[in-house]
């Protein structure tokens, strides 16, 4: 909401500077690198994240020209970028570019839900791979949606994920926004079955939309899943690259039901995580910004949470799942 000071949570530690940048990506001529989704995979942990092209140093972007690359890590922290992009394949006369990649792993599988760009909207895909160099893509949904994470598991027989749909007239004037909804498939398909999981109206610190982040994490209480949220300020000004920016994204966290995540358990009321320091503030194409993608839970009940900053870096932060839980379970 538009005039509160909000602040990340105590129990969050964020790290000190990006996992991932413009300059330690493995491409040449990139501006940002940002929005990546993190997973465990085959004993190690797994990045796809997204380069836009330009020149970052002269602040220039050059509209629609991003790919999807992959990065590997032994810790979490230290990333080895891969030198060539994955899913060109996906580009056609229709299909500009696909970006915001998340990464859920089932049954052994890895399976990216990606957001493209195409000449007809923005539409939502669902991939498989089994080596993070070929992709099969399963299912690309109809206009205007996007933000789609995969829940870890079939609930009650069925794939589930979160998406955000993006009305435009539909809607009406009375209610603005855009708001997080589930839906549910045999077979990563063919998918129904939506309901609402939870309207803008409902969060405080957001005014214009949100959407669903990171897959969410299986715990005894009910699934634990972050959510980005948006609050447009207009008295802000020039906050980027760009002659004006006046939204604000911060990082919320919800506690949805095991056997029905459509029911919403408990959110905590405010902010998980807040832009505030520099990578965060005071550099970037848009700053502001964090874009969360990514949350693994470790054995001892660390979580490392990924999220894009500024829409130029990769940030991680972290929490004992305890703590999180704590939160939505007041």
């Amino acid at each position: 909401m538009i005039g509160m000071n909000y602040q990340t949570h105590e129990c969050i530690t964020k790290l000190e500077t990006p996992v991932m940048t413009p300059h330690t990506t493995s491409a040449p001529g990139v501006a940002l690198t940002f929005n990546a989704g993190v997973a465990k995979w085959k004993g190690r942990y797994v990045m796809m994240f997204r380069n836009d092209y330009g020149d970052y140093e002269n602040e220039i972007i050059r509209p629609g020209v991003t790919d999807l690359r992959v990065a590997y890590s032994d810790d979490g922290i230290h990333w080895e970028p891969q030198p060539e992009p994955v899913m060109e394949e996906l580009k056609n006369e229709d299909i500009i570019r696909a970006y915001d990649p998340r990464i859920t792993v089932i049954d052994d599988k890895a399976y990216v839900c990606f957001a493209v760009d195409s000449q007809h909207g923005v539409r939502g895909g669902i991939a498989v791979t089994e080596d993070f160099k070929h992709f099969e893509v399963l299912s690309l949904s109809v206009p205007d949606n996007r933000n789609m994470v995969l829940f870890p598991e079939k609930i009650n027989g069925n794939y589930v994920r979160l998406e955000r749909p993006m009305p435009v007239d539909g809607r009406g004037w009375l209610t603005p926004g855009m708001d997080v909804w589930m839906s549910e498939s045999p077979d990563l398909v063919f998918w129904g079955k939506s309901k609402m999981v939870l309207g803008v109206e409902h969060v405080p610190f957001a005014n214009s939309k949100i959407g669903p982040a990171a897959p969410p994490i299986k715990t005894e209480k009910g699934w634990l899943t972050l959510f980005h949220a948006v609050d447009v300020d207009p008295t802000l000004g020039k906050n980027g690259w760009e002659e004006k920016w006046q939204k604000i994204y911060s990082t919320g966290i919800m506690l949805l039901d095991l056997n029905d995540p459509s029911k919403v358990l408990g959110m905590y009321d405010k902010p998980l995580i807040y832009p505030e320091n520099h990578w965060e503030t005071k550099e970037g194409f848009r700053q502001n910004v964090l874009f969360p993608g990514g949350m693994v839970l470790e054995p001892d009940g660390e979580v490392k949470m990924y999220y894009g900053a500024s829409d130029t870096f990769e940030c991680m932060a972290t929490a004992h799942v305890n703590d999180l839980l704590a939160l939505v379970t007041k």
